[in-house]
């Protein structure tokens, strides 16, 4: 089965994400008992894990198997590259930042070679032809410059996230073509779009993990870290899965908040 590029973005409404995570860690200030070196808001995390699996139960999860079952997968996943075509350049100067000239080059390269031939990047004429994505963001490069990740923050209909990453992420809003290529009316209904097209894409691989998963809040959060930093330390692998693709929801499942 062809794999989409394993990116990890949602990027899209970006400008909210300062006011929301100072709103977070405002609100965390007082919750008590820390239960992870790396999550002292956990009772709060809990709590909006909690909201948004119900966000995910009764609104993303209908929709997107609507969704899925109108769009063929090829579109789906020719929709997917669309979308990270148009993320070329946060690919770009990331790569650069952190001194991955031939990164750089690859995707600069693959841009032009998708926008073109790959029809505006429906498809990926460079993959079959060698070049391989260098996907990186700012967070990573946050990371690769030594920022600590900070407290790890679960953010409200955005998913798993930490300080470093959430700064990351605006930075990230900044050096997409999304806001000149999509005016804000077609920004909001293609991210829409988006999301519901990757949720369409992981429904059924999303519902086996969490049927494996004895404290499902638990392994998005370990699965979420790991992940960040095997990407800043270039130890993932080219098909994997993407972070955000970790925190999915399985329309049968009710936990609960824990305090």
């Amino acid at each position: 089965m062809e794999q989409r590029k394993p990116t990890c973005r949602v990027r899209s409404g970006t400008r909210l994400l300062p006011a929301l995570l100072l709103g977070v860690l405002l609100a965390g200030c007082a919750a008590q008992g820390a239960r992870s070196d790396n999550d002292p808001l956990e009772p709060l995390n809990r709590k909006i894990f909690w909201f948004n699996l119900k966000a995910q139960k009764y609104v993303l999860d209908p929709v997107a198997r609507v969704w899925h079952a109108a769009m063929p997968d090829p579109a789906e996943r020719a929709l997917a590259r669309f979308f990270d075509n148009l993320d070329f350049p946060i690919d770009l100067v990331n790569n650069l930042l952190q001194g991955k000239a031939k990164g750089a080059g690859v995707e600069s390269l693959r841009f032009l070679v998708n926008s073109t031939v790959g029809i505006g990047g429906l498809f990926d004429p460079a993959a079959s032809w060698g070049f391989e994505a260098h996907p990186e963001d700012f967070g990573q490069t946050l990371g690769v410059w030594g920022f600590h990740p900070g407290p790890y923050l679960m953010l409200p209909l955005w998913g798993p996230s930490n300080v470093r990453e959430s700064f990351g992420l605006v930075g990230d809003y900044y050096g997409s073509l999304r806001p000149f290529v999509l005016n804000s009316l077609v920004w909001n209904s293609a991210f829409g779009t988006e999301v519901v097209n990757r949720e369409g894409l992981d429904l059924e691989a999303a519902k086996k993990r969490k049927a494996a998963a004895l404290d499902y809040y638990v392994f998005v959060r370990d699965a979420y870290f790991q992940r960040r930093q095997a990407q800043v330390k270039d130890t993932y692998q080219v098909g994997e899965k993407r972070a955000e693709d970790l925190y999915d929801y399985d329309v049968d499942q009710d936990e609960q908040p824990k305090p």
